[in-house]
């Protein structure tokens, strides 16, 4: 096999917030790819809105930098599970990984889930340990726990022998030695040049272009983003599209691109190791093959990990509709659906009893409710059901998914963590204490008992509390859970809330709306301290008389409302609650607006007359 020695193909992984996105910024800077007055944002590569917003990667972007004649094709992946097709696609485009660790988190969940991508891929590993500047590092320990990771996982003697390099990446800084970094990023890019291996090919071999990715121009239409196996492509050339189906159709390249840092730049013809983008096959999608037309031989359709989350979306159905969106009906929202199933390939979309609603399924809360939140930005009103868990059928019995759970919490807390992930049905797999006053917990839990878990660990820690949690393994069904302990406050006809009416309700429970709210019959405003839903009037108002003292609503104090984002909303949805999001509200409502219809329908199911 020949090698291109020009080139390195790497990918960056990592848990969420250990540094990528700071070191990829540290090695474009450090490469050359800016002007030294050039004005650039923080985490270039973090390129949406939301990515910003979060300060989390979404999407698998590719960048490119120059060191001593050799280009490096980095791209920079997803840290949350959620988004794990971007992890597993980004994994064919390249010939060896960075793994980034945070010298005192250590290896949480999401590095499992990446390293395990990465070793069935059989591709070597370079270890980074970032951010080794942190008072409380804790270098060795973190070394030691990262070869157990390994050992867990099956890795075999090369892999295992894999070169560690220390970083401080947000100071560009990086050494073969924790107290010994040198003044740049030198040593981490001549063990990546030394370690990783460049792109072998077969002489003569005929065109493999393997479409990893997608992205779209407004002058060009879809572009195909390409990892070239073997063979050359040219600008014009007609290629053979090998289609998923098994179709073979002959298609002409009528653009061709490759990346240098963060632009796309037209070239004429790309050989073996080169990542492309790829103009003029509107229909393309991931995991499909360009191949010679003479000779077409068809890559393996890359595979990605079933969905294990679903949830209902659908036309927004309240009294409240049309007033803030422009993209109402079912037809655009489903359009945008499908749109949105071309790029991702971890999303299915499915449909349900109702013409106006469809069931998506996916990796995660998270991976979910950032769709729900891109199409609330584009306009869209939607009505968005509780998440459920996938299950499957298997060997005649039903299973569900179990989640693996990292929990980093101060130790006064152990005792009430127990406590509510025992009702969950969590199995404590393995729990340290570091001597730090802070207590690392390993569980075992059922995907449904961390549908809303998040809110209540949070509450229960007074904030301090960390938990991550990826996919583990399908397992038989573990029995009815005990959810959501509250009710929940349900107004019971339309109109303006009324700062009287608040007044009164707050003894009640926790409050979701401030005066001046425009509430609707069967609109959730609050949380009930009890069990048990309660219809309340939130629009009552104070009645007057003619005798009034000057200083009598001076004293009103209310207790300021508990304002819900959407990720928190979706988590503390109960079963026959759903979610009305618009680009500027999010309201919680039954699915069911009705009070006497609520009523009725609980009555028949407690003498047992109704479906279940």
């Amino acid at each position: 096999m020949a090698l291109r020695g020009d080139i390195r193909d790497i990918a960056i992984v990592a848990h969420v917030d250990h540094g990528k996105t700071t070191l990829v910024d540290a090695m474009l800077w450090q490469s050359g790819s800016f002007r030294a007055n050039q004005d650039v944002a923080d985490r270039v590569m973090d390129s949406m809105d939301l990515e910003r917003e979060k300060g989390i990667t979404i999407l698998a972007k590719n960048t490119a930098v120059r060191r001593d004649g050799i280009k490096i094709n980095i791209v920079d992946t997803p840290g949350h599970a959620d988004f794990g097709g971007e992890v597993e696609r980004a994994l064919t485009m390249v010939d060896g990984v960075l793994l980034l660790v945070d010298a005192s988190e250590g290896p949480l969940p999401q590095t499992r889930f990446v390293l395990r991508k990465a070793l069935e891929s059989r591709l070597p590993v370079i270890l980074v340990v970032n951010k080794v500047d942190r008072p409380d590092a804790r270098i060795e320990d973190v070394v030691n726990e990262v070869y157990e990771l390994f050992l867990d996982l099956d890795a075999d003697e090369s892999q295992i022998e894999f070169p560690i390099v220390y970083a401080n990446a947000r100071a560009g800084r990086a050494g073969l030695d924790p107290d010994d970094l040198a003044d740049d990023l030198a040593p981490l890019f001549d063990v990546l040049v030394e370690r990783i291996p460049a792109p072998s090919y077969e002489e003569g071999h005929p065109l493999q272009a393997h479409v990893t990715n997608l992205d779209a121009s407004p002058y060009l239409g879809r572009l195909a983003l390409c990892r070239i196996r073997e063979g050359t492509i040219r600008k014009g050339q007609q290629v053979a599209w090998c289609r998923a189906d098994g179709e073979i159709v002959r298609v002409k390249v009528t653009e061709l691109y490759v990346t240098e840092a963060l632009d796309r730049v037209e070239a004429e013809e790309a050989g073996p190791g080169e990542l492309i983008a790829v103009a003029g096959i509107p229909e393309v999608t991931i995991g499909e093959t360009l191949a010679d037309p003479d000779d077409p031989r068809p890559l393996p359709v890359i595979g990605v990990d079933e969905p294990s989350l679903a949830m209902t979306i659908g036309v927004n159905t309240s009294p409240l509709a049309g007033q803030d969106g422009t993209r109402l009906t079912a037809s655009m929202v489903l359009a945008r659906l499908e749109q949105e199933l071309v790029g991702n390939v971890s999303l299915r979309v499915l449909p349900t009893e109702r013409p106006d609603a469809w069931e998506v399924q996916g990796r995660g809360e998270l991976q979910l409710a950032v769709l729900v939140e891109l199409m609330r930005r584009e306009g869209f009103e939607l009505t968005v059901g509780k998440p459920q868990v996938v299950t499957r059928e298997m060997a005649g019995k039903i299973h569900e998914p179990v989640e693996r759970l990292a929990i980093d919490a101060p130790e006064d807390y152990v005792g009430v963590i127990t406590q509510l992930l025992a009702l969950r049905k969590g199995r404590l797999e393995h729990m340290v204490n570091h001597g730090t006053g802070w207590v690392r917990m390993e569980y075992l839990v059922p995907a449904r008992g961390l549908i809303g878990f998040r809110t209540e660990f949070l509450t229960e820690t007074r904030g301090t509390g960390i938990l991550h949690h990826v996919f583990h393994a399908y397992e038989p069904w573990h029995g009815e859970l005990r959810m959501r302990p509250t009710g929940s406050l349900v107004a019971d006809r339309r109109g303006p809330a009324t700062g009287f009416a608040l007044l009164n309700l707050q003894e009640r429970g926790q409050l979701f709306i401030a005066p001046g709210t425009e509430v609707y019959e069967g609109m959730v405003v609050g949380e009930n301290a009890r069990a048990e839903d309660l219809d309340v009037n939130a629009t009552k108002e104070k009645k007057l008389t003619n005798m009034r003292s000057s200083t009598a609503d001076e004293l009103v104090r209310l207790i300021p409302p508990r304002l819900l984002s959407l990720e928190q909303s979706l988590e503390f949805l109960g079963d026959d609650e759903c979610v009305e999001v618009t680009p500027t509200n999010v309201r919680l409502r039954k699915a069911e607006l009705s009070g006497q219809k609520r009523a009725t329908a609980t009555s028949r199911k407690a003498r047992g007359l109704a479906k279940v």
